[in-house]
């Protein structure tokens, strides 16, 4: 099944928006949380998540975790993988998605209820990440529900 002309491009954007968003959270984790322009008071407070003990996991940085799924992501959305007819390629697309996802909303969680502030560089690649999550599920979706033809494509 082909994909609508619109699904590769769009998606390569969210992957590229949240690569930049990453790298500059990552960034800002490996110098200093006062280059976020970002308030650092009150329940916008980018500082405080970036620094909490959150940020990190198993020692890596959050954000950089998240600059790693997002380059994974840019190369699943490259046109030549939309466009594949193997398999592998979607369901990569499609688990990266869901393992993304599934983070970001732990991450949601833990800026709400744990750290009780938000940061707004945070949520932006956190809606990057549910952009690529819809896309992919609704891509999926569409794929198993498509008719198969004859010709084989």
């Amino acid at each position: 099944m082909r994909v609508r002309r619109w699904v590769p491009p769009l998606s390569l954007v969210l992957a590229a928006l949240g690569i930049a968003v990453s790298s500059y959270l990552t960034i800002a984790h490996l110098t200093t949380p006062t280059v976020l322009a970002c308030s650092a008071a009150g329940t916008i407070n980018c500082e405080k998540v970036t620094t909490s003990a959150q940020s990190t996991w198993l020692g890596i940085p959050v954000a950089m975790l998240g600059l790693g799924w997002f380059l994974a992501m840019a190369v699943l959305c490259l046109p030549a993988p939309w466009r594949s007819l193997s398999p592998i390629w979607h369901a990569s697309r499609l688990i990266a998605a869901i393992a993304g996802i599934a983070f970001t909303l732990w991450l949601v969680y833990a800026e709400l209820f744990i750290i009780g502030a938000i940061c707004l560089w945070c949520t932006v690649a956190h809606l990057l990440a549910f952009g690529l999550f819809v896309v992919a599920v609704v891509t999926a979706l569409a794929m198993l529900s498509a008719p198969e033809q004859e010709d084989g494509t």
